[in-house]
């Protein structure tokens, strides 16, 4: 099938636009977030680095510690609620961020509550929406549907961020973080459209540990995943260091503020609309490897950044890292679910997503006094070199250089059969 015949019978399929519009509208309030929130903290007064860096870290933390618990709920009930309830929490957190910060009342405590909220809301968000596209879209066509998710994630990303840049600069963060709670708000609504599916789901009759214990087994058995996963939670370690406190803070110092920054993100934003539209026509035979192959470019912006490269280089390094990470991201999600029962899908994405983040709270906790004690500069570098050094690493795990896509398997079953079939007149 054709990649144009693909893209109309995914896009005649009603459940996956609704899915499609309101993960796009959830991404664009994403994407106002992470300029408003850094610099409508370090606006607040008496803030520092170390107070974003407390901030960020609760975000994060109850996604990290509520992660398993989100797969299990979203292998247990059906994905469109649990996706409903996300949206509305994120919703919650930002919307209240972004009061606080406008009306001047806005204790260290009471954000990091909010954001906390917010940060648990991606713990089930993202199982349930790994869960969710083969409960909506035939096999042939997942690779197609996870790229068109992804490029409106992307072109989400781009809007929000010249968008959110522009709030930020001329309204103040107060006002983009409104913003983006009333997207999450309007995202969840526009979910209560899809159909409660139950089919794929692991069943209420099964304890949730005995459930959790499953999801081990299934995520364990798989080498390449954990290996994978091991990479990435590391590598987010430091880029969470690099880009949530290390890259705003040079941002503001060095590079002008927030407009800087903002088109730093805008560079891996446009970059990521090429790795989606590369994702749509290009399905390589052995995915996980070159996947992780094109994530060393992860650790050249940072690098960059701190050896005080000129601010159109780090732009461009974005770009590529965009690129390459939303490529990573739509073949890595095909695969998952390729290989992985859609029973227990959500709750192997959830260690996925448990493993991959579970050091980025670290990141940022660390990130403040590896200021202090080594400087912005050095601490930038040595996230650029970490990334690129655990990213080698993990190419050296075998099953991470030889697994074959499932459609490249089909190809070599096909032309067996045809091999076996010329033969036999023969015998």
């Amino acid at each position: 099938m054709s990649t144009s015949s693909q893209t109309k019978e995914l896009l005649a399929n009603s459940p996956y636009l609704v899915l499609l519009s309101a993960r796009t509208l959830s991404m664009l309030g994403m994407a106002f977030a992470p300029v408003a929130l850094a610099f409508g903290i370090l606006a607040l007064p008496g803030a520092d680095a170390g107070t974003l860096s407390l901030v960020l870290a609760v975000h994060t933390l109850p996604m990290v510690v509520l992660m398993l618990a989100g797969g299990v709920i979203a292998d247990r009930y059906p994905r469109q609620a649990v996706l409903v309830t996300g949206e509305w929490l994120a919703a919650t957190g930002f919307a209240a961020i972004g009061v606080m910060l406008l009306t001047g009342y806005a204790p260290i405590w009471l954000l990091c509550v909010a954001a906390g909220v917010a940060g648990a809301a991606g713990a089930m968000i993202y199982p349930a929406l790994s869960g969710i596209i083969p409960d909506l879209v035939p096999e042939h066509l997942r690779q197609k549907g996870n790229a068109w998710l992804a490029m409106g994630a992307s072109a989400a990303r781009l809007g929000g961020l010249v968008t959110g840049g522009a709030v930020v600069v001329w309204l103040g963060g107060g006002w983009a973080m409104v913003v983006a709670g009333t997207l999450y708000l309007l995202a969840g609504a526009l979910l209560l459209k899809l159909p409660k599916i139950t089919g794929n789901i692991a069943g209420e009759g099964a304890h949730p540990l005995r459930q959790l214990i499953d999801g081990w087994g299934e995520f364990s058995s798989r080498q390449w995943l954990w290996v994978v996963v091991a990479q990435w939670s590391l590598m987010i370690m430091v880029l969470q260091a690099a880009q949530g406190v290390l890259g705003p803070v040079v941002a503001k110092t060095e590079l002008g503020g927030a407009g800087a920054w903002t088109i730093i993100l805008i560079g891996e934003a446009l970059g990521a609309i090429v790795g989606v539209w590369v994702s749509m026509v290009w399905k390589p035979h052995r995915p996980i490897l070159v996947a992780t192959l094109m994530t060393v470019t992860a650790g050249l912006p940072p690098i960059l950044l701190g050896l005080s490269a000129p601010l159109w280089t780090v732009v461009v390094s974005m770009f590529f890292l965009g690129v390459t990470f939303d490529l990573f991201g739509v073949l890595w999600m095909t695969t998952m679910q390729d290989e992985v029962p859609p029973e227990s899908l959500a709750r192997v994405a959830s260690y996925d997503a448990l493993g991959s983040l579970m050091l980025g709270p670290l990141g940022l906790i660390l990130a403040g006094p590896a200021i202090l004690a080594f400087g912005v500069h050095a601490s930038l570098i040595g996230t650029g070199i970490i990334s690129v050094v655990v990213t080698l690493l993990a190419l050296l795990s075998p099953e991470v250089r030889q697994l074959r896509s499932k459609s490249s398997k089909h190809l070599e079953l096909s032309e067996a059969v045809e091999d076996v079939d010329a033969a036999s007149p023969m015998m």
